[in-house]
């Protein structure tokens, strides 16, 4: 973990990834920073270890290799401090269990990742914790939810595989109002896209695990809070014990490096992409908030600086009993995009998305809704791929 003291210069987004986090004169002149593998630190003598009189006492609360990667996410993300955690669903919790205790009220955007919902009705609630969720473009109206016990607002924009856009700043506006800590999940368009705390947001959360490794090979997330709450979220890390290890903060700070120019080439193909499939007879609907079409568009334009590669698209399928038939046989002849959870990495993703589970939100009823993670493969050579699977499906029963 690692506070902010030092502001971010003036820099544009893509030297600031090659630069933030570390002087390579700490470390010699060499350009990377060497990894830290710790448990145990020694102490001069009995009383520095009694005063805890130097930076590092214990690896579970940081390395300088941790440190590095925390330092680097705190001038991308705007933040007083950085907590690295073992997964991207581990930074949610984490931010859960620091700012909620027995007897609060949650309000949770009902297009949330899976596995947070799945934490927030069965740990959240067991611990005594009353989960609400609530529609995405609710805005301002979220002031009808809130109760006295009301401690935390969660956000995830856009929403998970259905890509529904919130209006930040008036959701953390009327937050605030209610001294209501705010949460978000920034995966998707990660800082160099949208910085959280720049629209009212108080704990921005990524899991690393995605664009910043980008190499589908590393689980870490990142919770990076301002300076308001930044003590409390760094004790609860403390209580817990949880740490990303530093093998995997070296490897996701060298991802950082070619973050930007690698989202450039992820967000145009899958746009590409996106534009040819909103054409087809064969696509009910294009689920990307990029595209003028997607009811969210507008707030997308004014905030967000630009898209990521993930979206997802409507099959159009005649009749309900066959979604799953026509979904699976589009899915198996692809051969370019695997079939796999995650995304972020370069090669392209695709899979079968349930939205079942929404408690407002009804899933499309035009067809199974598919989600494509666009990575860094030619676009004549997806697009093929993909006519592939309209072919396969269309010949389906």
């Amino acid at each position: 973990m690692s506070d902010n003291n030092d502001r971010p210069k003036a820099l544009g987004p893509n030297t600031q990834l090659v630069r933030a986090g570390y002087n390579p004169f700490d470390y010699h002149g060499f350009i990377n920073p060497p990894v830290t593998r710790a448990s145990t630190v020694l102490f001069p003598n009995a009383k520095a270890m009694e005063r805890h009189e130097q930076k590092y006492t214990y690896a579970t609360r940081g390395t300088p290799t941790t440190d590095a990667l925390c330092e680097a996410v705190n001038e991308l993300e705007g933040t007083a401090g950085t907590i690295i955690v073992p997964s991207g669903l581990a930074a949610v919790t984490l931010a859960f269990l620091a700012y909620l205790s027995p007897g609060d009220h949650a309000l949770v955007v009902d297009s949330v990742y899976g596995n947070v919902r799945h934490f927030c009705d069965t740990m959240l609630t067991r611990f005594g914790v009353q989960v609400e969720y609530y529609d995405p473009s609710i805005g301002a109206s979220i002031d009808s939810l809130f109760k006295p016990n009301t401690r935390l607002v969660h956000l995830e924009a856009p929403g998970s595989n259905s890509f529904e856009m919130q209006d930040v700043p008036a959701i953390t506006a009327v937050a605030h109002r209610h001294a209501a800590v705010v949460t978000m999940d920034n995966t998707w368009a990660t800082p160099l896209y949208f910085r959280p705390l720049d629209f009212g947001v108080d704990v921005s959360i990524q899991a690393a695990t995605k664009y910043p490794a980008g190499h589908s090979d590393i689980l870490l997330g990142t919770v990076s809070a301002n300076a308001e709450h930044w003590k409390r979220l760094k004790y609860a890390n403390g209580a817990l014990g949880i740490c990303g290890a530093p093998d995997d903060a070296y490897q996701v700070l060298r991802g950082l490096r070619t973050m930007g120019v690698r989202l450039e080439r992820h967000q145009s193909n899958a746009l590409e992409i996106a534009q040819w499939l909103e054409a087809r007879d064969d696509v009910a609907r294009v689920l990307h908030p990029a595209l003028p079409s997607f009811p969210g568009h507008e707030i997308w334009k004014r905030d967000f600086k630009g898209a990521s590669g993930v979206f997802s698209f409507v099959l159009a399928v005649a009749r309900t009993d066959e979604f799953q038939a026509k979904a699976q046989a589009f899915l198996n002849a692809l051969l370019l995009f695997g079939i796999g959870y995650s995304w972020g990495g370069f090669p392209s993703l695709a899979l079968h998305v349930d939205l079942n589970d929404r408690r407002i939100l009804p899933p499309p009823e035009e067809g199974p809704v598919l989600r494509l993670h666009i990575g860094l493969e030619d676009v004549v050579d997806l697009k093929a791929d993909l006519e592939k699977g309209f072919s396969v499906a269309r010949a389906s029963r």
